[in-house]
């Protein structure tokens, strides 16, 4: 049955870093009369329209990370160690952004010690019992989440370029279903997010091992199977395994909500018009096409 609701999920970090960088790398901060850089915001916003433009959500929620400090780290410490301090231009503008979700009438959802992806993934099994979900991103780890009623749309360069995935196009081209996604990465790790996984094991490794035996628990029972190479690379780190699984997985069932009534997409022009105003956001007004 077509469900009439289709709700559009904001990765608001994702979006915001990858709009910092396109424009940061050759210096431009769009640094407004305050002296505040808002070139993240710029691009966040166009980024959010154009896509508001495309898919035609009846309901938005921007969903956000709330600091570095996660249960994931609690559990490893090394999780994203990797990554380094924001930016100092960027730093500002976390609040602004948010600032000006808020005047968009569109929900800010976050949620202490959990990441964007763990309230996107709870909204989004919630959401798709009585509506369309589409998920958008540049985070390809949120791929696992593609379920019947759940799309994800990639974010690629420019604007408006997008690969939009469900699990028949993600099957096809992985020849994995996307929850396995998650044991491939506890199986392969994350240099992204600074896990290491089963050292020696690389994804079209894993990708066989799980087209055979299906699951992390599937390979474990047929151990004896495997060779003596994979066998004793998986025995020497099997903790590091759960533990990767565990990093890996989005968890969708963290404490947050938001009722369709509060998502609905329903933009004041002239609260609008007064916040990009306010931080001399030029011309954004004149993509948004309601």
């Amino acid at each position: 049955m077509e469900k009439t609701n289709r709700v559009l999920l904001v990765d608001g970090m994702a979006l915001l870093f990858r709009s910092f960088y396109a424009t940061a790398m050759s210096g431009y901060f769009m640094i407004n009369s305050k002296g505040v850089p808002t070139n993240a915001i710029h691009g966040f916003v166009k980024h959010l329209f154009t896509a508001v433009n495309t898919f035609k959500p009846t309901h938005v929620v921007c969903c956000w990370d709330m600091g570095s400090t996660t249960y994931r780290t609690e559990l490893f410490p090394d999780y994203k160690a990797n990554r380094g301090e924001p930016p100092v231009e960027l730093i500002p503008q976390f609040d602004l952004v948010k600032e000006v979700v808020k005047e968009l009438d569109i929900p800010n959802v976050g949620l202490e010690r959990f990441e964007a992806d763990d309230c996107i993934g709870t909204l989004a099994k919630e959401l798709s019992q009585h509506s369309e979900v589409l998920i958008l991103t540049g985070d390809h780890d949120i791929l696992q989440l593609l379920e019947e009623h759940v799309s994800v749309i990639i974010l690629k360069k420019g604007y408006g370029n997008y690969a939009v995935y469900n699990e028949e196009l993600f099957y096809s081209e992985k020849g994995i279903t996307p929850t396995q996604m998650i044991d491939l990465k506890a199986l392969m790790g994350d240099s992204s997010d600074n896990y290491p996984g089963v050292k020696g094991i690389g994804e079209k490794t894993a990708i066989r091992l799980l087209q055979t035996h299906g699951t992390i628990e599937g390979i474990l029972d047929n151990i004896s199977s495997l060779t003596k190479s994979q066998r004793q690379k998986i025995e020497n780190d099997l903790d590091m395994l759960h533990l990767c699984r565990d990093l890996a997985t989005i968890n969708c069932q963290v404490d947050v909500c938001c009722t369709m009534e509060e998502a609905i997409l329903n933009i004041d022009l002239s609260k609008m018009g007064k916040k990009f105003e306010e931080l001399e956001l030029k011309n954004l007004d004149k993509i948004l096409d309601l």
